[in-house]
């Protein structure tokens, strides 16, 4: 996304110095994150237990401005403490700063991939985390396993003055959206786009060209954003994922995704008559 880097601030690491002091603490229970009801957001302290709190797993995420990070998974019944609250992570977007957004993403995909590798995937043994580096080694076979991610493309296609939007089964109330899809083993992400759009909307597309990238912990993507120009075909949703798909202008458009993702960037640029990109 056409944002600050956030590695301008925060610096990860994998091993927790010995005095901490106080720290962020982006702890989830049931993938819900704790919050505060007032500033700061994500909860200060020491450790979880000054908060009351006892955890599953925690996992040292490094400094952002020089303030250590910690995720946490918390038992799923964990009640919140007093003056706090557990939330969605799409849903406190718009109250918290967004480095820390950024690192409750990164902190909540740490937390699942801690979760679901518990187990060595190849013969069942239970694994063990590495200490210098983000990974689980099976004491038995060998086997290493890493956090996981996985690439989406996300693409917006123009005809003229006009971009194709479609309305995704799974999308919240009339939203209409650009087109995204994972990209499949021996795919470059170019194929990827087109498949996707081919796929999802009966589109050919041309002229692909990249936009640029956001995390998406939901939850574990990586999406990549792309533009192309129509290279024929009408709008034919494949009427399982796509319900419906057709081309709009900046003076008809449907409701949109918010902005929390790069698909309302990618729109937004377009509303803003595409300037050239830096």
């Amino acid at each position: 996304m056409q944002r600050e880097s956030i590695y301008k601030r925060y610096v990860p690491a994998i091993k927790a110095p010995e005095n901490i002091g106080e720290a962020y603490w982006f702890a989830f229970s049931a993938s819900r994150l704790l919050v505060n009801n007032q500033q700061p957001v994500v909860p200060l302290a020491r450790s979880l237990a000054e908060l009351g709190l006892s955890a599953v797993s925690t996992q040292y995420l490094g400094t952002l401005e020089g303030r250590p990070c910690f995720s946490a998974e918390l038992p799923p019944d964990t009640g919140a403490p007093a003056g706090m609250s557990f939330n969605d992570l799409r849903s406190v977007y718009s109250i918290i700063e967004e480095d820390l957004w950024i690192l409750a993403g990164r902190a909540l995909q740490i937390v699942n991939w801690d979760q679901t590798h518990q187990y060595c995937g190849r013969c069942g043994q239970r694994t063990e985390t590495l200490a210098e580096e983000r990974a689980k080694c099976c004491p038995a076979c060998g086997f290493f396993s890493f956090p996981r991610l996985s690439p989406a493309v996300i693409t917006a296609v123009f005809k003229d003055d006009k971009i194709l939007l479609s309305r995704n089964s799974a999308f919240p109330r009339r939203w209409y959206s650009i087109n995204a899809g994972f990209v499949e083993p021996g795919e470059t992400l170019e194929e990827c786009v087109r498949r996707e759009i081919k796929e999802e909307v009966g589109i050919d597309v041309k002229n692909i060209k990249y936009f640029g990238s956001q995390s998406w912990p939901f939850p574990n993507s990586l999406m990549l954003g792309f533009t192309a120009d129509w290279a024929g075909g009408d709008p034919l949703p494949d009427g399982k994922e796509i319900t419906e798909a057709g081309w709009f202008t900046a003076a008809n458009m449907p409701d949109i995704p918010s902005r929390i993702s790069i698909s309302r960037e990618i729109i937004d640029w377009y509303l803003e008559g595409k300037p050239v990109l830096a």
